[in-house]
């Protein structure tokens, strides 16, 4: 019998703050809030939050399993499998809007002359690789990457802030249009996305060294990152105001850009290249691999069956978009307004399943 792969409590914090930025820093999320869109990822962070804690509650009761394996033993073999079957499409899809704009950032800012098709397919089997390797090696990467993303975001805000790029008062008046806007903007698509992707970690935490989930580890890693995300939203309305970071393709590339004039080191925009290929490689990675992690629990086969024939999938499907308009019309469109589906309703049915199977315990 196979020795079961773990994974830390420190990698699981790590991964999940790195999953969370991925491709964050590409848009001004709330950025229909205008200069409260700070505010907008405060309540959005606040509701995933909850979320949050409803899917550590479902993963505290249901020890050592993962969404598969709840989504079966609570809705019944077959509407259960079917539902793990949605699951798979679900996070194969996630993991090609991921690879998609990995290939639209490389075109956009490093290689304008190299074919997407050949950047995309390097990610991929980047992405394949560590994979196959298993959750050891895809759980590692983390504790090598976040280190080094975090110390380019440090020096590039001392940058900013030491040559006066940054106003503060470009995010008042604060309220202005009273709290409505502000809950629009954020609810539900700053909660979809990219908070209420943490259902993802419903398939991961069962690979915890002991049973159960990292509470302390998780919550500190969500709370951490979610003032990070606030902070960056706010200094991209800082640096260049609600109207042109509401409007540019990528917010923080042009808010990096506002240092041209330094005279001591140029290029910088490349710091911030790396760190999004970092981010969205690691989204891409994660999602490919829970797409694989639970196709091979459904199936029964070996999880490096379908390692190469999932790979397969998502970089086909990341061509099925005509261009990068319509990639972020759908993203930010149609795909948010499905995500609650997968995020928080079947969790909550899963969650009242439980509480109903533990009612009856109690009344037998």
């Amino acid at each position: 019998m196979p020795k079961k792969e773990q994974v830390s409590s420190l990698q699981i914090a790590f991964m999940i703050m790195l999953f969370e930025i991925g491709s964050t820093p590409l848009f001004l999320l709330g950025g229909k809030a205008k200069q409260d869109s700070w505010l907008a990822m405060c309540t959005g962070s606040a509701a995933g939050f909850i979320l949050l804690l409803l899917l550590m509650w479902i993963q505290h009761r249901s020890l050592n399993t993962d969404l598969i394996g709840m989504l079966k033993f609570h809705f019944g073999k077959f509407a259960g499998s079917f539902i793990g079957g949605v699951y798979v499409l679900y996070f194969a899809y996630q993991s090609m809007r991921n690879v998609r704009d990995l290939g639209e950032l490389t075109a956009i800012t490093m290689l304008p002359r190299t074919p997407m098709f050949i950047t995309m397919l390097v990610f991929v089997l980047l992405a394949l690789y560590a994979i196959w390797k298993g959750a050891e090696v895809v759980f590692r990467l983390p504790e090598v990457l976040l280190p080094v993303m975090i110390f380019f975001y440090i020096v590039l805000v001392a940058l900013l802030g030491i040559m006066g790029s940054i106003d503060f008062n470009r995010l008042a008046p604060v309220m202005d249009g009273g709290l409505m806007p502000i809950v629009k903007a954020a609810l539900p698509d700053i909660v979809s996305f990219p908070f209420g992707q943490m259902i993802v970690f419903l398939m991961l935490w069962s690979l915890w060294e002991k049973p159960g989930v990292p509470v302390k580890y998780t919550v500190n890693a969500y709370l951490l990152i979610s003032l990070f995300l606030i902070f960056m939203n706010a200094l991209n309305v800082a640096v260049l105001g609600p109207t042109i970071a509401g409007i540019s393709q990528l917010p923080f590339l042009k808010t990096v850009r506002t240092l041209s004039n330094l005279k001591f080191v140029e290029r910088l925009d490349i710091l911030v290249t790396i760190q999004l290929f970092l981010g969205l490689l690691i989204k891409m990675m994660l999602f490919y691999f829970c797409s694989v992690k639970a196709i091979a629990e459904l199936t029964g086969k070996p999880a490096k069956w379908w390692v190469f024939p999932v790979g397969a999938v998502i970089y086909g499907a990341s061509f099925l978009e005509r261009d990068y308009t319509q990639h972020i019309a759908v993203g930010l469109g149609p795909s948010l307004k499905l995500d609650p589906l997968f995020q928080v309703a079947i969790p909550l049915l899963l969650a009242i399943s439980i509480l109903v199977r533990s009612g009856f315990r109690r009344s037998a």
